[in-house]
C-alpha cells in the first residue's frame, strides 16, 4: 500500500501533465528564479505528504500489536512488505534511463529530421513523452529508496537499542528521552548531518562541472572543425577520454567527503556524549534525510519535466525565453535528483549500521580516556572531509 501511496504522490508532482509541473513550466515565463522558486515550493509539499505517508504505515504496523517488540517486528515486516516491490520498481528505475539515453541518440541520429529537411514533430513528440514518464519513474524509485532506508531505520533503531541493552539494561525502561541535554545535542546533530552532506554532495557536482566546461571550452578553441565533427575519421574529433577522465576522477575523489561523515558522525556522538545521544542522533538523521531526499528528488523531476513540458511546445517551445529559463531549472535540479537525494539514502543505512556496530563500545568506552582518543581522531577526521570538500578545485593532471 505504502509503495502504491508513494508512486501516486510521486506521479502527481512530477508528472507532465499534473498541475504542479504545468505551475513550474507556467511560472517560465517571467524569467527562471520565479521558475526556480515555484520547484523549491512544489518539492517541499511533496516532502511532507510522503512523510505523512510513511508514519501512517509505521502507525498502522505498530498499532497491530501493543507489545512493544512485537510492533517492531511488525514494522519490520511492513518494510519487507515494501521490499516485495523491489523487482517491479528495478524495471522502472531502469526505464527512466534508457528512455532518457533514447531520447539523446534519436535527437543525434538525425531522425528528428525529415527528407524536405522539415522537423519530424510527431517522432520527436513520442520520444520525448517516453523522457518526460522516465523522469516521473525516476522519481517514483528514488522516493521508494528512502521510504524503504526510513522503514528499515525504523527497524533498526530497535535493534540498537537491544544492542546498547546488552551492556546498558535500563536503557529497556528509560528509553531515548528527547527532554535530556545531551539526547536533545545528539538530536540536533543527527539532523544537521544531512545538510552537511547534501553540501557536500552538491559542491563536488558543482566543481566537477566547472572543470568539466573549462575542458569543452577548451577543445572548441584548441581543435579545428570540432563543430563539423561528424564521427568519421580524426579531424576535428573531440577529446572525450579526456571529459570522461576529468568525470571519473571526480566521481572517486568526491566520494570521500560523504563517506567519511557517514562513518565518522555517529562514532563521535557516541563516544563523545554516550549512547543515549547517539540514539538521538540516528532519529534526528532518520528525520531529516527522509524530508531532503524526497524533496530534493521531487523538485529535480518536476522542474526536468517542466522543461520537458516547454520543449513539447508550451509557452512558445525550444529557443523562447521561457525554455532558458526551464533550462536552468533542470541544471539546478540535476544535481539534487541525481546524486544528493539518491545519495541520502544509504547515508542512513551506513549511520544505523555503524551506530549498532559500536554500540556496546560507547557505553564501556563514554567519559574514558580511551573514547577521548576515538573523539579526537573522529573530530579530526571529519574537519580533513570537511576542508577537502571546501578546497578551490579538483587535481586532475592535465596532458
Amino acid at each position: 500500500m505504502l509503495t502504491v501511496v508513494i508512486g501516486k504522490l510521486t506521479e502527481y508532482f512530477t508528472a507532465a501533465e499534473k498541475k504542479p509541473v504545468t505551475e513550474i513550466a507556467t511560472a517560465a515565463k517571467t524569467g527562471p528564479a520565479t521558475l526556480i522558486l515555484s520547484g523549491l515550493a512544489e518539492g517541499l509539499e511533496s516532502s511532507v505528504w510522503s512523510a505523512v505517508s510513511i508514519a501512517a504505515t509505521i502507525y498502522g504496523a505498530y498499532m497491530l500489536f501493543h507489545d512493544p517488540a512485537m510492533a517492531a517486528y511488525a514494522i519490520a515486516l511492513a518494510g519487507l512488505g515494501l521490499l516485495a516491490t523491489t523487482g517491479y520498481v528495478l524495471a522502472e528505475d531502469t526505464f527512466g534511463p534508457i528512455s532518457d539515453n533514447a531520447n539523446g541518440v534519436f535527437e543525434m541520429s538525425g531522425a528528428l529530421i525529415n527528407k524536405d529537411g522539415s522537423k519530424n514533430h510527431a517522432a520527436h513528440n513520442i520520444v520525448a513523452r517516453l523522457d518526460m514518464v522516465g523522469n516521473t519513474t525516476k522519481a517514483l524509485t528514488k522516493g521508494f529508496a528512502i521510504a524503504t532506508a526510513v522503514i528499515a531505520a525504523v527497524a533498526l533503531y530497535r535493534s540498537y537499542i537491544d544492542t546498547v541493552a546488552v551492556k546498558d539494561a535500563e536503557i529497556l525502561t528509560k528509553g531515548i528521552q528527547v527532554n535530556l541535554p545531551e539526547i536533545f545535542i545528539g538530536l540536533l546533530i543527527g539532523g544537521a548531518v544531512p545538510f552537511l552532506f547534501s553540501s557536500f554532495a552538491i559542491r563536488a557536482v558543482s566543481r566537477a562541472a566547472v572543470l568539466l566546461v573549462e575542458e569543452v571550452r577548451r577543445q572548441f578553441r584548441e581543435i579545428p572543425g570540432i563543430m563539423e565533427y561528424t564521427g568519421v575519421g580524426e579531424k576535428g574529433k573531440p577529446d572525450y577520454a579526456r571529459c570522461v577522465e576529468i568525470s571519473t576522477a571526480a566521481a572517486q575523489k568526491e566520494l570521500l567527503g560523504p563517506g567519511l561523515l557517514a562513518i565518522f558522525a555517529p562514532i563521535l556522538c557516541g563516544f563523545w556524549l554516550g549512547p543515549y545521544a547517539l540514539g538521538g542522533f540516528l532519529a534526528g538523521c532518520i528525520l531529516t534525510g527522509q524530508l531532503m531526499a524526497v524533496f530534493m528528488s521531487n523538485a529535480g523531476g518536476a522542474w526536468d519535466n517542466a522543461k520537458k513540458k516547454i520543449e513539447d511546445g508550451y509557452l512558445g517551445g525550444k529557443g523562447t525565453e521561457a525554455h532558458k529559463a526551464g533550462v536552468i531549472g533542470d541544471t539546478v535540479g540535476d544535481p539534487l535528483k541525481d546524486t544528493a537525494g539518491p545519495a541520502l539514502n544509504p547515508m542512513i543505512k551506513v549511520m544505523n549500521l555503524v551506530s549498532i556496530l559500536i554500540a556496546p563500545s560507547t557505553v564501556v568506552m563514554h567519559g574514558t580516556g580511551g573514547g577521548m582518543v576515538v573523539v579526537l581522531v573522529s573530530l579530526a577526521v571529519l574537519a580533513g572531509a570537511i576542508m577537502f570538500s571546501k578546497r578551490g578545485g579538483l587535481a586532475v593532471d592535465a596532458k
